[in-house]
């Protein structure tokens, strides 16, 4: 009978290990770009997907169809991960739970995609403070939804949606 109770606590413990949730950051080998190289989502997750999120104005006074309004790639970078950080804070979650990100920035031959300028918006959110690492790709496009937008982001977060 007491191997039973044991044999049974065991299992138990197994089965709720086995359904808990992980998500496991792997870092670039000998990198400290602040992205993941990957990033592993087991178990119970709730996993959510953020639309892709355009800047706010930034200057009211600007025509709505120029850059103008919605600032340069940096300003318009912290606006949409702000919107995102938003997104998800209502959603119970962080910046710190989202595992991929897609970025899209506006590149044209007379206008190429200011990629520092991203990375300056993006490390106020990701690789300082918040070491949560996303795994991400930045891709240029020639135009956005909006020609005032330069900047696009969607992202999926997961969180463990069992209490440790």
């Amino acid at each position: 009978m007491k191997f039973a109770a044991i044999a049974l606590g065991a299992a138990l413990s197994v089965a709720a290990t086995a359904a808990r949730a992980d998500v496991i950051r792997h870092p670039i080998p000998n990198s400290t770009f602040p992205i993941a190289q990957s990033v592993t989502v087991t178990g119970n997750a709730t996993t959510v997907y953020v639309s892709g999120q355009v800047p706010p104005v930034a200057n009211k006074d600007a025509d709505p169809a120029t850059p103008q309004a919605y600032g340069d790639t940096r300003i318009q970078t912290v606006g949409v991960l702000n919107r995102i950080k938003g997104i998800l804070e209502g959603q119970g979650l962080g910046m710190g739970d989202v595992v991929k990100m897609q970025v899209f920035l506006v590149h044209t031959p007379s206008a190429p995609m200011d990629f520092k300028a991203f990375m300056e918006g993006y490390t106020q959110f990701f690789g300082g403070s918040q070491p949560n690492l996303p795994a991400r790709s930045v891709v240029g496009v020639a135009a956005l939804a909006n020609p005032g937008f330069l900047v696009e982001i969607e992202v999926i977060a997961a969180k463990d949606t069992v209490a440790k």
